[in-house]
């Protein structure tokens, strides 16, 4: 039985949101050398490998037929596409703007369950939190047209293109087979595809791909494949197997504002404060959208 979020589950999630937050960061650095959409690739296929060898050790079957193949690869190609409008859009939008539009995905997600997962169903007080994240992203787009003749636009569309289909990669391991497997194949599944179809995309599209090795370029791409795919999404798995998942997810909207403060901080990235309160916004909407509800 699942139990409520404890002082490690607090701890647990704060760095998570922290890694997911400085992925961006990383992405930007990593662009200096590699194309965007092959650094999604290579980032997948490192963390495939070590999953890989992970599973090996922990005796964790990968390959058995269970009647997810279907579901799996459907998952892959979602998990893809996101990766690729994400990777994408940072060429068009800043760091901080991008993962604000990327974590509109819980309230996302909330709606498509309510839609295809029996018994989901949003009290009041989420619709409240998904009209405030929407209201976030109305002015974040807003701004956008405001700023530079609408210079960050196309990336900003591609971060709310990514948000949805991570919201639908969700929605689909919850409505499908997938929601019995195992957390290591569910994602073994969304690595191996996206390390196969990512690199084929980024050749497809023309992307120069890798052209410059240097230490911060490795490094970063060191840390999404390693940090990021491998290790923080397994720690994620885990903690939904243990605890809570509505209570765990309270704790992503920490991810958004990470993001902003690393885009400042690393980048020098400049926010107006019409951004800044949309950032708000949409944090207020995803802490009300996934708020545990009261049993009565």
């Amino acid at each position: 039985m699942r139990k409520p979020v404890d002082a490690l589950a607090v701890a647990m999630m704060v760095l998570l949101c922290m890694s997911w937050g400085f992925q961006q960061i990383t992405i930007k650095v990593a662009a200096a050398g590699i194309s965007p959409i092959m650094q999604a690739g290579l980032r997948s296929i490192i963390a495939t490998l070590l999953l890989l060898v992970w599973a090996q050790a922990r005796r964790i079957p990968l390959f058995g037929r269970d009647g997810t193949l279907a579901g799996g690869l459907a998952a892959g190609v979602l998990f893809a596409g996101e990766f690729v409008f994400i990777y994408a859009g940072l060429a068009y939008t800043t760091a901080s703007r991008m993962v604000v539009f990327v974590y509109l995905a819980p309230c996302l997600t909330a709606l498509g369950l309510q839609w295809f997962v029996p018994g989901e169903r949003l009290n009041a007080g989420q619709w409240t939190g998904v009209a405030l994240a929407f209201l976030g992203l109305a002015l974040a787009f807003a701004d956008g047209f405001s700023t530079a003749a609408g210079a960050t636009l196309l990336g900003d569309v591609f971060g709310a293109i990514a948000a949805l289909l991570w919201a639908a990669t969700t929605v689909l391991v919850r409505s499908t087979k997938l929601t019995s497997a195992s957390a290591a194949k569910t994602l073994f599944y969304q690595l191996a595809v996206s390390a196969a179809l990512l690199p084929l995309v980024s050749m497809m599209v023309g992307e120069a791909g890798v052209s410059a090795l240097t230490p911060k370029v490795v490094a970063s791409l060191v840390y999404q494949g390693v940090i990021v795919a491998f290790a923080s999404y397994l720690a994620w798995f885990w903690l939904l197997t243990r605890y809570l998942a509505g209570r765990l997810s309270v704790f992503s909207f920490l991810t958004p504002l990470f993001g902003v403060a690393f885009g400042v901080i690393f980048l020098s990235e400049r926010l107006s404060a019409t951004f800044i309160g949309a950032a708000l916004l949409v944090g207020a909407g995803i802490v009300l959208v996934n708020r545990p509800t009261k049993k009565s």
